[in-house]
């Protein structure tokens, strides 16, 4: 006949020298009971506590230690049924290690082009460069008219109108100096353009007939 509580002492005896702690595996502290004929009829079993495990995690552990359970009838099994768990649980791991190397190479890679797009700027075209431009103007001339009020009431001399227009006579380079520092050239077809010099603006010819030009044939 058997003896099944020497049999389940054993087995717990040999349990507590592997695990002397608890009975825990990597993410789940897993209670083990015996019922009166084990090792003939599998053990009860319970997930105690686990941690950072999904609910579908939970699911496929239960449903492992009940197929191990099946497949070791008439033997002991608890560390069998551990074994198994601490396997799956490994897995489960390692998923989390592949998410998690996933995700971190996802972000840097956008670190990367948020950076990249940083680095490039704006492209400047003749569209948003004449809105910064009234922007700039208008900014330009509202900061002009607090300082004139600032002059006025600190009791400075009111600059003439050819004073204001000799002291901002520098806005007329500021739409070059802006192109150079964003580093984008407006280039010009120079070939659209006659020499100034090659127009005879100042000498009037009386023999000039518009409707000849362009033919020397009689």
């Amino acid at each position: 006949m058997t003896d099944y509580a020497e049999e389940q002492r054993n087995e717990l005896e040999a349990i507590e020298s592997i695990y002397p702690d608890s009975f825990t595996a990597v993410e789940a502290t897993l209670r083990f009971t015996y019922v009166e004929k084990y090792p003939d009829e599998p053990p009860l079993w319970e997930i105690h506590s686990q941690e950072n495990l999904d609910n579908s995690d939970v699911e496929d552990i239960l449903a492992l230690l009940q197929q191990q359970a099946e497949e070791n009838l008439g033997m002991v099994m608890i560390f069998t049924l551990v074994t198994a768990v601490q396997e799956k649980l490994n897995e489960i791991v390692d998923v989390m290690k592949t998410r998690q190397e996933e995700e971190k190479r996802r972000k840097e890679k956008e670190a990367e082009e948020a950076e990249k797009v940083a680095f490039q700027g704006t492209v400047v075209t003749i569209e948003n460069f004449l809105v910064w431009k009234a922007k700039f103007e208008l900014e330009m001339a509202e900061v002009r008219r607090k300082k004139l009020k600032e002059e006025e009431q600190t009791g400075k001399p009111k600059l003439t109108g050819k004073q204001l227009f000799e002291r901002d006579h520098n806005l007329d380079t500021s739409d070059i100096q802006f192109l150079e520092e964003t580093g984008n050239n407006v280039e010009v077809d120079e070939s659209l353009f006659q020499d100034i010099e090659d127009l005879d603006l100042d000498e009037e010819d009386p023999d000039f007939d518009p409707l000849q030009m362009g033919s020397d044939e009689d």
